[in-house]
């Protein structure tokens, strides 16, 4: 069956245009994030970055107070709240790019969109918390939906399946219906495959390879590959910053497959990497 990508998604108070790739720049305002924990804590280094993706191409920032590696323990949603807010209520001073919040807390999502943000990242896919899609309704936010199993400090203890991608699939149209069933539309809707959150490296290849099958749900699809592990077990490269060439391989050969949106780091190698790919499969200049 073929299935056809979509080509816009809502926020609170903005529409992306997904006619060509969408780059969503990494703000991690975390100490203990794996490629960059530490690095933009402080709110005037945070404001800078998000500016400085901006500049690069970035069409949407997502924000995050909370580290989501493999092995990452929570935080408050007080701790939560004190990185997130003030760094988007600064942004949104600055500049009118859309701005997601990397959270599965309600309670900070509802503080974030109050702050100007316009999407809630969801990892769990709603799972986590019961209130998350209140909130997403009660606010009009767009959502990404991703698929995980378990949470950060235990998902990568198991990664085996029965049927890797059946069971993605079906977690993702639970979180779809839950999202519907809420009162968000579905032009508000994203899904993500959740790479390297509960999946091997062969896992992670394996959904990658069919990155096409995601549009069944009708719904953008967002992919973060940036720096992950899986690249540095392909490439042998412990370092996440030595990751860089790897990532940009990845983006291309999703594009490839209609995927539009990506998460990534380095906002203005990935927006080449993905205009290049896109210009090859239209044939025509972005």
């Amino acid at each position: 069956m073929t299935w056809q990508p979509a080509k816009q998604l809502r926020g609170r108070d903005c529409l992306l245009d997904l006619s060509r790739p969408c780059i969503m720049g990494v703000l991690n305002v975390t100490p203990d994030s794996f490629s960059d924990g530490g690095c933009f804590v402080d709110q005037q280094r945070a404001l800078q970055q998000g500016l400085a993706m901006e500049r690069e191409g970035a069409g949407l920032l997502d924000i995050g107070g909370e580290s989501t590696r493999p092995g990452a323990l929570p935080v408050t949603e007080e701790e939560e709240l004190d990185r997130v807010v003030p760094v988007i209520e600064a942004l949104r001073r600055e500049t009118s790019l859309p701005i997601s919040v990397d959270t599965n807390k309600a309670v900070v999502a509802h503080a974030a969109m109050a702050a100007g943000a316009n999407f809630i990242n969801d990892i769990s896919g709603l799972t986590f918390d019961s209130k998350m899609a209140e909130v997403a309704a009660e606010t009009s936010a767009g959502l990404f939906l991703m698929h995980t199993r378990g949470r950060p400090e235990d998902m990568q203890q198991d990664t085996v399946y029965q049927s890797l991608r059946e069971e993605v699939y079906g977690s993702l149209q639970q979180s779809i219906d839950a999202a519907l069933a809420a009162g968000i539309p579905r032009d508000r809707l994203a899904v993500d495959p959740g790479i390297g959150f509960g999946k091997s490296v062969a896992g992670n290849l394996e959904l990658l390879h069919h990155l096409d099958e995601l549009h069944r749900f009708s719904c953008p699809i967002l992919l973060g590959t940036s720096r992950k592990s899986f690249i540095g077990h392909v490439l042998q490269q412990e370092d996440p910053l030595q990751r860089l060439s790897g990532t940009l391989a990845s983006v291309a050969l999703a594009v490839a497959q209609g995927v539009q949106l990506f998460r990534v780091h380095d906002v203005k190698a990935a927006v080449d990497a993905a205009l290049v790919a896109w210009a090859i499969g239209e044939k025509k200049l972005p």
